[in-house]
Order: C-alpha cells, then structure tokens, then sequence
C-alpha cells in the first residue's frame, strides 16, 4: 500500500509499506479522507520524530476485522480516533484524560495518510464512531479537529455575560467562534492578519474581526475579553492576549510555543489581574461525539472550514500549502485503496 512518510515539510515522500495485519479485538480500515493538521506542519514539532508517517484526521471504510469484534463489520463507514484513554486512573476522573498514559499510545498504524490503517482494540472499544447516513468521509475527516475545540472550549466557563476573544482565524479559530456562539457568550471577537479569514470569521458568527496591528485596537474592541483564545504558535499573539484581557479573565493556550520562543509572561500582571491560564491539547471519547454531531446537524458548516482537496500523490504540495496557510483553512487528503485478499479468520 502507499502511505507518506514525513522527513521535514520540505521532504514528505511517498513510500511503498505492507498492509497491516491485525490481531483479536482490531479493525484494518481502508482511509477514504485524512485531514491535515496544523500540528503535522509544525516543523519544531514534527521533525524530531522524523521520519513518521503522517496523519490523524481519518475517515474510511472497514476492510477486515478481527476475532473478537462485533460493533463493526467490513463495509461500515467509520471515524477512526487516534488515541484513546483508560477511563479510569486518576488524570482520566479528574478529566484529562488526554494525559492519560494509555491515551498517549498511538492507537493507530501506520498513520492517517495510509491506504490501509490498523486500529488497535482500545480505539475499536472507545473511539472508532459509525458514520450517520449521507455523512462524507470529508466531513467525517474533521471530527477530531473539531473534537480538539470542543474539549479546550469546555474548560473556559462561557455564559450569556462573555465576552470572548479569538486570537487567530485558521480552522481552530473559526471553530471556536461558533462553539462561543453556540455556548451563549454576548459577545464574541476575533484578532487575525489576514483579511479573508475575518470575512469568514463574521461568517461564523463573529460580531467584530479586527487586524492585530490596528491601531488602537482596544477601544476598538470595546470591551476587554472575559475569556481569550489563543490558536497560532506565536509569542506576539499571546502577548496580544493578555494585554485584551479583563481582569479575572480566562486565557486558554490552544497551541504550543516553539522551544526558543520568548515567554510573554508577567507573573505580576497574573497576580493583580487575577487571570485563570489553562491549556487543552487532543480530545477523547466524549468529545468526538460531540464534534460528529455538530458536523452532521451542520451547526458547524464543513463547507466553510475545507479550502483545499489533495490526492494523496500530491501529498507534499498540500504540505507546502497548509504549512504556509495564505489562503487556506483545512487540507483533506483523498485516498484510495482496493479492498485487501481474503484472509484466515484470525485467532
């Protein structure tokens, strides 16, 4: 089968690998569409893993299963998790469960931009989802982005007073300002460069979309921010942050620093300002299930968030285009893949 192996943004290959095999309680599904992340272009992040096959966004077909399964059959249309969590230690009841250390076991091989993907028990038991009826496979493709936003968006405490900040208006970000809205905040703002995006912000549901270098951008705001989120992997935007947050504000970090990045951080200014900072990366069970709903009720409209469409042949040219956005917002990666031979039943 063919699948992507990634050396660094300017060196992702197509390579030949054999087909999984898969044991009691797996499934063997055949990608129909992997989304790109943001995070597979993240070259910081990517390239000490390298080389690594790409992707984690999937939706496909079942192809084979293995002893053991009954919720799935070959020919059922399915999301595939990556990940998936115990349920039961201790970071997993106090909700983190993307800590979990049974979450950060890849649940997937060899990756998302494969033919062929193998998915282990623990995902088939918690996190591989059924597609309802008239549902695509691209659509289907950003249930775990969109999941990655619901689980961050539930750890703010939004309510018909908030008045929310977006910072950045890439997927992420767009998504974020439809869950604000969809969550009740009053208000709901959005700081990004790119002209474009803050059209389609106010497509979203954005009440304002302002440019960061604006001058005077916080009477122009109106109101300082009671809850502030931070998608680009960028110090300037979460400096940004903090100087358009109110105080007791909330400013989630949805994206990494690079390691040699500047930490725009004043502890002084945490302390009197009396801001809450938290974090949310991944998501789990509850929360893909919740992104699956809001894509097929189409309160988050797919239509909007894909820009671009690649065979997976063309798979370094997506790269170049998603690692410099310009005018994109989602890359989805089409794959293809004939059924696999009949196998023995395994044991």
């Amino acid at each position: 089968m063919k699948a992507v192996q990634y050396w660094s943004n300017d060196d992702v290959r197509l390579v030949d690998l054999p087909v999984p095999d898969i044991s009691a309680g797996e499934i063997l599904v055949r990608v129909v569409a992997c989304g790109l992340c943001a995070a597979d272009v993240l070259e910081w992040y990517m390239r000490p893993k390298a080389p690594v096959c790409l992707g984690h966004e999937i939706a496909g077909v079942v192809a084979r299963v293995g002893a053991g399964v009954t919720a799935f059959q070959p020919g059922d249309r399915v999301f595939v998790h990556h990940r998936a969590p115990c349920g039961h230690c201790d970071l997993c009841r106090r909700g983190h469960e993307t800590l979990c250390r049974e979450h950060r076991r890849h649940g997937i091989e060899p990756g998302g931009m494969a033919e062929y993907v193998r998915v282990t028990a623990a995902v088939v038991e918690k996190d591989v989802l059924p597609l309802p009826d008239g549902f695509g496979f691209e659509q289907a493709a950003l249930v775990e982005p969109v999941s990655c936003c619901v689980r961050a968006l539930s750890r703010l405490a939004i309510d018909a007073g908030s008045r929310v900040l977006v910072i950045g208006a890439g997927f992420s970000g767009l998504v974020f300002v439809k869950l604000a809205r969809l969550a009740g905040a009053a208000s709901v703002a959005v700081v990004e460069p790119l002209p474009w995006r803050r059209q389609r912000a106010l497509q979203f549901g954005a009440d304002l979309a302002l440019d960061p270098d604006e001058p005077d951008i916080r009477s122009k705001l109106g109101s300082l921010a009671t809850q502030v989120i931070v998608t680009p992997s960028s110090a300037a935007a979460c400096e940004q942050a903090f100087d358009l947050a109110d105080q007791a504000a909330e400013v989630l970090l949805f994206t990494p620093l690079p390691p040699e990045a500047a930490r725009p951080f004043d502890f002084g200014r945490l302390f009197f300002a009396e801001w809450t900072v938290t974090a949310s990366h991944g998501s789990g069970p509850a929360d893909t299930r919740a992104a699956l709903d809001l894509l097929a009720s189409g309160a988050i409209d797919a239509g909007l968030l894909v820009t671009h469409r690649f065979p997976l042949e063309e798979i370094a040219s997506a790269v170049a285009v998603a690692a410099k956005p310009g005018n994109a917002l989602k890359c989805v990666i089409e794959i293809g893949g004939e059924p696999p031979p009949e196998h023995v039943e395994l044991p």
